[in-house]
């Protein structure tokens, strides 16, 4: 059964179907029919209301439109085991198949018969949930067995005479009075055909499973007696319910449904589920399957409880990529994402809507915004009741009304921001005050929450901790038993990671938002942010976020450190021998340097300087203090690493002296490249040179000098020298060490940034998928004229060059020979991305549009023989739109190839695509840009696009009751969002994740987000 609701009615109408007693079905039930808003043919309405007293009447309609009376059918069992009823071929066939089971059951040793019956009945449940659920995918897809059926021409009186009176005979034998072969479209008798194929499946499919369990019947060993009572007698209620499952979901959803009528046909009736319906979902394939496991009960087997399961779980199987598939592409309604749908009206008020030319909506809005609204299909289940539910609507929703309007739009390809009449929209200047919806209540209170492992961020600190604490408890817990070096040698590693992330990973991170606003970025391009706090949100969020991040890795390098020495330590047996007592007195007292240096610096320096506030908050009111412990020095934190060389002394392991070494450089170096360098771009020449101890110990050196030299006598310029020298080697050693500790650095990552990273990783992918394509090759290119192929661009600028706007139609003339292939298909690729003018080898990415469409479903050609015509297939034009467009800015070339394959006949280009950059960054500016990015993005559908952008034309079909703010859009897909951030990177150079657009939907508050962006990642 579709996800979708059915009105309840108040009478049950008989459908034309005989009570059913096949039991043998195991499908949910599909909706198969409503009252549709589609008026019925007066034929059928005078003919339903004269026929009233005998049976309700149902119609039918094929795909094509047409409408036809639907005659009554019989279910299996009855015309298959009364002998008053005639039987086809292929009811001999299947009393055939079914009575030689019997035979083999009876006659076979009981060592072959299990095998046997095991491998009989899996090849008749392959054949039903694989062969049955690819054939009706593809009838449901692209109407394959239609299409064969035609092909074939088994159906054609002309074409397949024997074939078709034979067909005809096992229909005609099968059905009653009412029916009539020649009548009856197409669609039908190839459902009634296809339906007696199914019969022989299910019977057969059910007859083996029985035969298998009745082969591996045995009596359990050590049960007593009653337990044995207990289990046939369960056995035998779950057959019994299993029994009465099929037969009330029978009586529900009638033939129609129970042999997938709905993929080759509609039908026009009634259905109300109830009774089984409202007992478990999909009953059929669920609760359904009880008398599998009584079955199993009751021969007592465990093979046949497994063979049970699997099958079981391959019906499930059919019903998940067969079965709900099918439905939503049948019933599945489309829903606008982000349509801003009030849940209560506010009092009405008068609003006054003002040309865009006049006046622009003002940059923020003060309603909330919120995340996306994904519902695509119906969200009720086949387990509720009518009552519960509505209607469901046979045909996809979403289709705007106005389709003139959208045809004429769509005919062009362009939209250009609408210039307005004075007063144009005067006559419905009074709406009503729009109230909250759910789109942006959800936004509100939710934003890429964290659900497990999905939409994990590692700069949100709990999401980071989160992986932490996993990993932690994953390593715990298979950490197999170690030698105690091996445990020495685990903390090594432990407290070495932690140290390097402090300093170099958190120091990148630093550095890059330093240069680029790194993290603010991030923050900004993911998440949603009311447009008018001005970019407080994400500025807060991510210094929020920095600080738990710094913290948790400062107190996780402390104690993966202090967890070395403990695992390193032992007391001293003696303390008066040897050096032990010196040695742990040293460390004490570098460990008490090392807490009173970072008591003293967070004295002076505060929480914005601990947490490095001046990275993140540039208008926060900061200046340079030389007070405290900056007095002496200007890197107290180099004090603050004595504890690590202190308790190196304590422990006297080589170990934790050589993590205190790497502590040491490594801090050093995120003083030298991270720290001095932003603090230099910030302060410049007030920045301090020298501290106080620097310069003493230099003056008291300086005067020492010169005391020497002018004891030195003679050998005074000598000892200068080598003062130089030495000097100039330490100063050589920091350098050399430095730059080392860069280029290490550098070439472990392909840039310098974290942007640029990702950036270099987008292009790679994109450049390694182009190459994703397996080129195939034509051998009859031979028989056909190529010299005659020839394609060409059609301009639509007024200058007749070929430019076209990103997300405007490209129109692409072409001409072939009379008898071209029809599967001949045109694709778009950059230019240079072939060498060869001849082949193409790399993929189009979806930038394609076959010549002839009715030829295609989709990627896959459909191979129908159709005779070509020359009024048609010499010429024409195909429009590449939406998906196929180029939604990359640059220069492009079209190609055509022959046949389905990748031989190119003819190619035309260079043409470009393009972006119009604002003039200046203002929010008008940025407004009127997005006027026209923002319809193209959505295909220019009226039902999509801003009021504010509607043509006059349009506005003329406006709505009067329509309350929603002019600047509001929504979309039919993520897809449509995530072509709005492309073209706004291209545009605005601001990157956004598509859920940030999805939760403005409006053109006011993008701007404003656009605006506010460049302002703070803006040097």
């Amino acid at each position: 059964m579709p996800a979708g609701a059915l009105r309840r009615s108040t009478v049950r109408p008989t459908m034309t179907t005989t009570p059913p007693q096949n039991f043998l079905r195991q499908r949910n039930s599909v909706v198969t029919s409503r009252t549709t808003s589609q008026a019925l043919p007066a034929e059928i309405e005078s003919d339903s209301g004269t026929r009233a007293d005998k049976r309700e009447v149902v119609w039918g309609k094929t795909p094509a439109g047409d409408v036809f009376r639907v005659p009554a059918t019989h279910d299996v069992l009855t015309a298959l085991f009364h002998p008053s009823y005639p039987k086809s071929h292929f009811d001999l066939l299947n009393l055939g198949l079914l009575g030689m089971q019997l035979l083999l059951f009876f006659f076979l040793p009981y060592s072959i018969s299990r095998p046997f019956f095991l491998c009989y009945f899996a090849f008749w449940r392959a054949a039903y949930d694989a062969g049955l659920g690819w054939v009706l995918t593809q009838q449901s897809k692209r109407k394959w067995v239609v299409r064969e059926i035609q092909r074939l021409g088994w159906l054609d009186e002309k074409r397949r005479p024997a074939v078709r009176n034979w067909i005809r005979a096992q229909l005609v034998g099968k059905m009653g009075k009412d029916y009539s072969f020649d009548d009856l479209p197409l669609e039908y008798n190839t459902w009634l055909l296809f339906r007696q194929v199914v019969d022989v499946i299910l019977l057969n499919d059910f007859l083996a499973y029985c035969m298998f369990a009745f082969a591996s019947f045995r009596v359990p060993k050590d049960l007593s007696l009653p337990i044995h009572i207990l289990r046939w007698v369960g056995g035998i209620a779950l057959i019994g319910f299993n029994l009465w499952v099929k037969t009330e979901a029978h009586n529900v959803i009638k033939d129609y449904a129970w042999y997938w009528g709905d993929v080759f046909f509609h039908q026009f009736s009634h259905l109300i589920f109830d009774g089984v319906f409202e007992l478990a979902p999909h009953p059929m394939y669920s609760v359904g399957y009880a008398g599998y496991y009584g079955l199993s009960l009751i021969v007592g087997s465990y093979p046949v409880l497994f063979v049970s399961l699997t099958a079981h779980a391959a019906q499930f199987a059919f019903l998940v990529f067969f079965e709900n598939p099918h439905i939503e592409r049948r019933y599945g309604k489309r829903k606008p994402i982000a349509q801003r749908t009030p849940l209560y009206r506010s009092s009405p008020r008068v609003k006054t809507i003002e040309s865009s030319q006049s006046t622009v909506p003002s940059p923020g809005r003060n309603s909330p915004l919120s995340a996306t609204d994904t519902c695509t299909t119906p969200t009720v289940t086949d387990g509720e009741t009518a009552t519960e539910s509505d209607a469901l609507a046979t045909e996809p929703e979403g289709q705007s009304d106005s389709k003139l309007i959208q045809a004429a739009i769509l005919q062009s390809g362009t939209f250009t921001p609408p210039k307005r009449k004075a007063g144009l929209l005067a006559e419905r200047k009074k709406t009503k005050e729009r109230g909250t919806s759910q789109h942006d209540l959800l936004n509100k209170y939710f934003r890429r929450d964290t659900v497990l492992l999905h939409n994990v961020d590692l700069f949100r600190t709990p999401d980071f901790m989160l992986l932490l604490v996993t990993l932690y408890s994953l390593v715990l817990s298979l950490l197999p038993t170690l030698s105690s070096q091996a445990i020495i040698a685990l903390h090594f590693a432990h407290a070495c990671v932690w140290c390097t992330f402090h300093c170099f990973g958190l120091g990148l991170l630093l550095r890059a938002q330093s240069e680029s606003k790194f993290i603010v970025g991030h923050f900004l391009k993911n998440y949603h942010y009311c447009p008018d706090d001005g970019g407080n949100g994400a500025i807060q969020e991510a210094f929020t976020n920095w600080k738990s991040l710094y913290n948790l890795s400062l107190c996780m390098t402390y104690t993966s450190f202090a967890g070395l020495v403990w695992k390193t330590y032992s007391i001293p047996n003696d303390w008066t021998v040897g050096n032990e007592l010196l040695r742990h007195t040293l460390g004490a007292i570098l460990v008490l340097l090392h807490i009173w240096a970072a008591m003293e610096s967070y004295e002076v320096i505060g929480p914005f300087g601990w947490f490095y506030g001046d990275f993140f908050m540039e208008g926060f009111p900061s200046h340079l203090e030389y007070t405290g412990i900056y007095r002496y020095v200007n890197n107290p934190e180099v004090l603050s690493g004595a504890a690590f060389f202190g308790l190196a002394l304590v422990s006297g392991s080589k170990y934790v002296l050589f993590l205190a070494i790497i502590r040491y450089v490594s801090h050093w170096w995120f003083l030298s490249r991270v720290e001095n360098p932003h603090m230099r771009k910030l302060y410049g020449d007030s920045l301090r040179k020298e501290a106080g101890f620097v310069k003493v110990i230099k003056n008291v050196a300086s005067k020492n000098a010169r005391i020497l030299e002018s004891r030195a006598g003679r050998h005074a310029p000598e000892i200068r020298r080598v003062a130089k020298e030495v000097k100039g080697t330490f100063d050589k050693v920091f350098d050399e060490t430095a730059d080392v500790v860069e280029e290490f650095l550098a070439k472990s990552l392909p840039s310098h940034t974290l942007s640029e990273v990702v950036q270099d990783t987008k292009i790679l992918l994109q450049q390694s998928r182009e190459r994703l394509v397996i080129t195939r090759l034509a051998n009859d290119l031979s028989s056909y004229e190529t010299a005659k192929y020839k394609i060409s661009v059609v301009p639509t600028s007024p200058d007749g060059t070929l430019r076209f706007h990103l997300g405007e139609h490209i129109t692409i003339r072409w001409q072939a020979p009379y008898l071209h292939s029809r599967r001949d298909w045109i694709g778009i690729y950059r230019v240079g991305a072939n060498k060869s003018n001849l082949v193409t080898k790399t993929t189009s990415l979806g930038m394609w549009v076959p010549i002839h469409d009715d030829e295609w479903d989709g990627n896959v050609p459909l191979g129908l023989d159709r005779p070509p015509t020359p009024s048609k297939d010499s010429n024409g034009e195909v429009v590449f739109k939406g998906g196929a467009l180029p939604w990359l800015v640059g220069r492009y070339e079209a190609r055509y190839h022959h046949d389905g394959k990748h031989n190119v006949l003819s190619l035309d280009g260079p043409f470009e695509v393009y972006v119009d950059k604002p003039p200046a960054f203002d929010f008008d500016s940025i407004r009127h840009s997005l006027m026209r990015i923002v319809p193209l993005c959505l295909d220019s559908d009226p039902s999509l696009i801003p009021l504010s952008c509607w043509t006059p034309e349009m506005q003329e079909s406006l709505d009067s009751n329509e309350d929603r703010d002019p600047d509001d859009f929504s979309f039919w897909s993520e897809r449509q969002a995530k072509r709005i951030c492309t073209a706004i990177k291209q545009t605005f150079d601001v990157e956004y994740a598509p859920e940030v657009v999805v939760a403005d939907a409006n053109l006011s508050a993008l701007a404003n987000r656009i605006l506010v962006s460049k302002e703070l990642l803006s040097d």
